[in-house]
C-alpha cells in the first residue's frame, strides 16, 4: 500500500509532539509505503495531478525521527491514499494545491482531509453551523457590530479567521482603553473579517482538543491548561498538557457534530472545547496525537488508520 503526505519539512517538525509524525508511525506499521510531497512540488500536467516527491522511513525518536530515500516524479493517481498535511496559513497557494488534489480524488484516490472540504469549512467559521453546541459568536468586519456584541457579553475573546496555535487571539473586556484599538488593527479598519466569542471562563481550566475519527471520538482528550502568564490554551504558547477521559458533554457535542463533519469530507478533525462549548473544528493539520498515545492507552492515529480500512 501507498501513502503520500503533503506536509511542512519534515526536517523542521518538533518530533515529540508533531502530529503528522505519529500519523506516517502508524500508516509505517499498518504497512504503508511512504512518500512526502510539499505543496510546491505539485502540479497538472496534461490532466495528470503530478508530484517531485521523496521516499521516507520514519522512527520513533526525537534525536532522528526519519530516513529519506530516493527522490522521484509520481502520479498522485497511483496512491491508495493522501494525506494533506501542511499546516495554515490558508491562502490561495492551499487551495491550488487541494485543487491539484481533486483530480487524484476524481481517480480513486482516498484524500484525507476532501479537498472540497478543506476548502468549504473554515476552521473557524464552520462552528457556526452547530449553533447548539457554541458559544455566543459573531463573524464581522464591522467595528460597530463588534462594539454591539461586547455591550452584550461584557467580555469577548476576538480572533482572525486565518490564524493557527493561539496567534493574534485578544481577550477585550468592557470599558479596556484600548478596544477601539484592537477592533481598528484585527479588522483592518472594516476590510477584514473576523471572529469574537463569548468568553468562556472554564478556559482556565484547559482548552480541550478532542479527536473526531471518521465521525466518532477516541474517548479521550488532550486538555491545554494556560500558563499562568497567558491567557491561550495552545501548547506553543505554553500552556500544559494534560489527558483526559471525555465527559458527558464532550461526547454530546462530539455526536452532535460528528456525522455531518463525515458526510462533509471530514475523515480527521481535532475539535476544541472550553468548558461546554465547541470553539474551533481543525481539519487541516490538527494535533495533540502525540501526547495523548503517550500518556494513556489510546493511540489516535492507529484508531485512524483501523476506522480507514473498515470505511474503505
Amino acid at each position: 500500500m501507498k501513502l503520500a503526505v503533503v506536509m511542512d519539512p519534515i526536517e523542521e517538525i518538533k518530533p515529540e509532539k508533531d502530529g503528522t509524525l505519529d500519523l506516517m508511525l502508524s500508516a509505517q506499521s499498518f504497512g504503508y509505503d511512504l512518500t512526502r510531497f510539499h505543496t510546491e512540488q505539485l502540479r497538472i500536467i496534461d490532466g495528470k495531478p503530478l508530484g517531485a516527491g521523496r521516499s521516507v522511513t520514519v522512527s520513533d525518536d526525537e534525536n532522528s525521527w526519519f530516513t529519506y530515500g530516493s527522490e522521484n516524479e509520481y502520479c498522485l493517481n497511483d496512491f491508495d491514499v493522501i494525506l494533506m498535511r501542511k499546516d495554515p496559513p490558508f491562502d490561495m497557494e492551499y487551495i491550488y494545491s487541494t485543487y491539484i488534489l481533486d483530480l487524484a480524488k476524481m481517480n480513486g484516490v482516498k484524500v484525507i482531509n476532501d479537498p472540497a472540504a478543506i476548502r468549504s469549512l473554515n476552521e473557524k467559521v464552520s462552528i457556526t453551523m452547530f449553533p447548539n453546541v457554541t458559544p455566543p459568536t459573531i463573524v464581522t468586519s464591522n467595528q460597530n457590530d463588534l462594539r454591539s456584541f461586547l455591550d452584550d457579553q461584557k467580555k469577548i475573546v476576538v480572533k482572525p479567521l486565518d490564524g493557527m496555535g493561539g496567534r493574534s487571539i485578544f481577550i477585550v473586556e468592557k470599558g479596556e482603553q484600548n478596544t477601539n484599538t484592537i477592533f481598528e488593527e484585527m479588522t483592518r479598519n472594516d476590510k477584514k473579517t473576523i471572529m469574537a466569542q463569548k468568553y468562556i471562563p472554564e478556559i482556565v481550566d484547559g482548552d480541550k482538543r478532542i479527536h473526531l475519527v471518521f465521525g466518532n471520538h477516541v474517548g479521550m482528550s488532550l486538555a491545554r491548561v494556560p500558563s499562568k502568564d497567558d491567557h491561550r490554551g495552545n501548547l506553543v504558547m505554553g500552556a500544559k498538557g494534560e489527558v483526559r477521559q471525555l465527559t458527558e458533554r464532550d461526547q454530546e457535542i462530539c455526536g452532535a457534530i460528528g456525522e455531518r463533519l463525515l458526510k462533509a469530507g471530514v475523515y480527521f478533525a481535532g475539535i476544541d472545547v472550553i468548558g461546554d462549548y465547541l470553539s474551533e473544528i481543525n481539519i487541516t493539520s490538527p494535533t495533540g496525537m502525540r501526547e495523548i498515545s503517550k500518556k494513556s492507552e489510546v493511540n489516535v492515529s492507529d484508531r485512524f488508520f483501523e476506522a480507514l480500512h473498515k470505511f474503505n
